[in-house]
């Protein structure tokens, strides 16, 4: 397959896990489509740099981007083997309710870290706040949810 002057690459996914990187890359080539992972050797040299810099990246044609999510689509949600949070109250495994993956941790908000009245009274009283509002976050969408 000819590479084209307007071929535009693209990130397909972000991993947290080399070993699930590499196995959907491979599910990937089995299927013909030409892709690769960015950011591996930085993340294995140093892991601390893994929420800096988003992940390992599965980069993929832009032309073939229905053609991986119909593959993908037919193997399952690959992120179960990734890893699976369970809820403390229900016992049961936590779903992003926007994206429906099981990519996510329990932690810090990104969004809305601390409360409008809370960053008033620190402000005022010139203190660092004490209180980080806690919720879910989705690594595949970057969303919080409660």
């Amino acid at each position: 397959m000819a590479i084209e002057q307007d071929d535009k690459i693209i990130t397909f996914e972000n991993y947290y896990d080399v070993m699930l990187a590499h196995i959907v890359r491979t599910k990937l080539e089995d299927n013909g489509i030409p892709c690769f992972i960015a950011d591996e050797n930085t993340l294995t040299a140093n892991p601390l740099y893994n929420q800096a810099v988003g992940g390992i990246k599965l980069k993929i044609f832009e032309r073939d981007l229905d053609k991986c999510r119909a593959i993908l689509a037919a193997e399952g949600d690959m992120h179960d083997l990734d890893h699976v949070e369970l809820d403390e109250e229900t016992n049961s495994a936590v779903i992003c309710p926007f994206c429906g993956s099981t990519n996510v941790r329990h932690g810090e908000a990104t969004v809305e870290k601390v409360h409008w009245l809370t960053a008033i009274v620190s402000f005022l009283l010139l203190v660092f706040p004490f209180y980080a509002r806690k919720a879910w976050h989705c690594f595949n969408c970057h969303q919080d949810f409660e």
